[in-house]
């Protein structure tokens, strides 16, 4: 399913020629709504995607710049809706130069039993799934619908990973998707640099959102500062192509 939510949107009829178009996958909460923010402060335009539509018309609201943002209910492990989410944002603004696959998840996904801790409790199966799908599927998704839009912008793809895509955590499936995130970003890096499309994966360490249920250690960064890091790799010169960046909070040791 994919519904743009025009009816919450005016049209300045400011030229396309100012700023970025910036499309966010999971744009409403957390990270992506921080990035969305950040952008639209800068003066791009940004089109972001959420599932539930009362939560993505409070956050249209909610950020204004109501001629540069465009919101879209798409589930980004849809391949149609992902597809279609694209089409749309260029339709809007004309074209696209940024995308940011950051819609994921995390159930309580160890191997173990026991606990009831989010990081040492026992993993349920049956919400395996869709983590699965939300972490690993989407991004693919999102880059095989945006990759031919970038290549004509000469833009640029942004994976969110994590930190616990690049330290194994014992038993852990939500860092075994991120890894798959951390690799999928050096498999399209490859493919996609001959075609003048930069690719980064940005890997946060310990972030104060919904991910720990109300449990969220005290060292823990604001999504703040992750979209930060985002904008910092969005504004790399051209010709100039950052792969990599990790972010943690002074205090992570891992």
């Amino acid at each position: 399913m994919n519904t743009s939510l025009t009816d919450t949107l005016t049209d300045s009829g400011s030229s396309p020629a100012a700023g970025k178009t910036v499309l966010i996958t999971g744009g409403t909460s957390g990270i992506g709504a921080a990035t969305a923010r950040l952008l639209l402060g800068r003066g791009h335009r940004v089109a972001v995607t959420g599932r539930d539509p009362g939560r993505l018309k409070a956050f249209l609201d909610e950020v204004g710049h109501a001629d540069r943002v465009l919101g879209l209910v798409a589930d980004a492990s849809d391949w149609d809706a992902t597809n279609t989410a694209v089409a749309g944002t260029v339709e809007r603004f004309g074209s696209l130069d940024a995308a940011i696959a950051n819609a994921g998840g995390a159930s309580a996904d160890h191997f173990g039993t026991g606990g009831a801790d989010v990081m040492d409790g026992g993993g349920d199966p049956q919400l395996w799934a869709p983590m699965v799908l939300a972490n690993v599927l989407g991004p693919a998704l999102l880059a095989k619908a945006t990759l031919p839009h970038l290549e004509r912008s000469r833009g640029r793809l942004v994976l969110v990973g994590s930190v616990a895509g690049t330290k194994n955590s014992p038993g852990n499936l939500y860092s075994a998707t991120k890894w798959a995130v951390v690799g999928l970003a050096e498999n399209l890096r490859l493919h996609a640099t001959a075609r003048g499309i930069g690719v980064t994966v940005v890997n946060p360490g310990l972030i104060d959102t919904a991910f720990w249920h109300g449990q969220v250690p005290p060292i823990a960064m604001s999504p703040d500062s992750v979209a930060e890091a985002i904008g910092f790799a969005l504004g790399q010169p051209a010709g100039v192509d950052l792969n990599t960046v990790t972010i943690r909070p002074v205090g992570q040791p891992v």
